[in-house]
């Protein structure tokens, strides 16, 4: 019926070089008639571990690597807090901010919330921990088994008709937060737990800084990003020009922001 060529959408790379996919292995909102349009927008934040849980973490993977018939596989469990927006429409402004064609994107006022800087921002309300059930892929293999592909007529003045393809770099399940690790933290880490839970995200959409592109622009040239000999030279040309001068401003710019 048509024919499309098969392209990748470079303009559309994220800085890790390609895209997460993530499952829910249980509904993460109440049985319903209708569609819960706060799910396309809602957000995952990776908890981060204590010091003592890191270092057991590393501590077991290395008695695995040194002696794998005697210790077992580590613990390598990711932890999340998931979030929604609390009404439909403020999930669906959310999104229009991500919207190239739509005038009002950077307008203020479209904000729904103020957050304690007194800016304006779109609230994520935390609704419970999730933890990894399994997770397949890696950057080095992330054009070897499947990738994502979006068929584009050609119309909206930013691409050419054609079927773009995006790479997963890793896939993802996840579950509810297990009731037995919740209660081991409740009696080991609860203090700190309770410190590092997020109750609110209050977000603000911005254009990438040059920074940003920067890291996404190497994979136009290098698919599977920078080989290693590459980055240490990056870093030896960056620590060059770090010796040199504007070493204050550039210190100065980084503390501002």
């Amino acid at each position: 019926m048509d024919a499309n060529p098969l392209l990748p959408d470079l303009d559309a790379f994220p800085d890790a070089g390609g895209y997460v996919t993530i499952k829910f292995m249980t509904n993460p909102v109440p049985p319903s008639t209708t569609y819960d349009v706060r799910l396309e927008n809602s957000l995952l934040k990776p908890i981060e571990g204590t010091a003592e849980e890191e270092a057991a973490k590393i501590a077991a993977q290395e008695l695995y690597e040194k002696d794998p018939e005697r210790y077992p596989v580590p613990d390598n469990t990711i932890e999340y807090e998931f979030f929604m927006t609390e009404a439909p429409s403020e999930a669906l402004t959310f999104k229009r901010k991500f919207d190239v064609f739509n005038s009002d994107k950077d307008n203020e006022e479209t904000y729904t919330q103020k957050n304690g800087a007194g800016e304006g921002c779109i609230r994520f309300k935390r609704v419970r921990a999730y933890e990894s059930a399994w997770f397949t892929g890696s950057g080095a293999e992330k054009y070897d088994d499947e990738v994502i592909i979006a068929v584009h007529d050609g119309k909206d003045g930013l691409r050419q008709k054609g079927a773009y393809y995006y790479p997963i770099v890793q896939k993802i399940g996840i579950r509810p937060q297990r009731t037995k690790n919740i209660n081991i933290k409740k009696m080991r880490f609860a203090q700190e737990e309770a410190k590092r839970q997020t109750d609110f995200l209050d977000m603000r959409v911005a254009d990438p800084t040059e920074e940003n592109k920067a890291e996404r622009d190497q994979y136009r040239t290098a698919p599977y990003g920078k080989e290693d000999d590459e980055e240490e030279e990056d870093e030896m040309e960056a620590e060059g020009t770090s010796q040199g001068g504007g070493t204050t401003e550039r210190r100065n710019d980084a503390e501002s922001r």
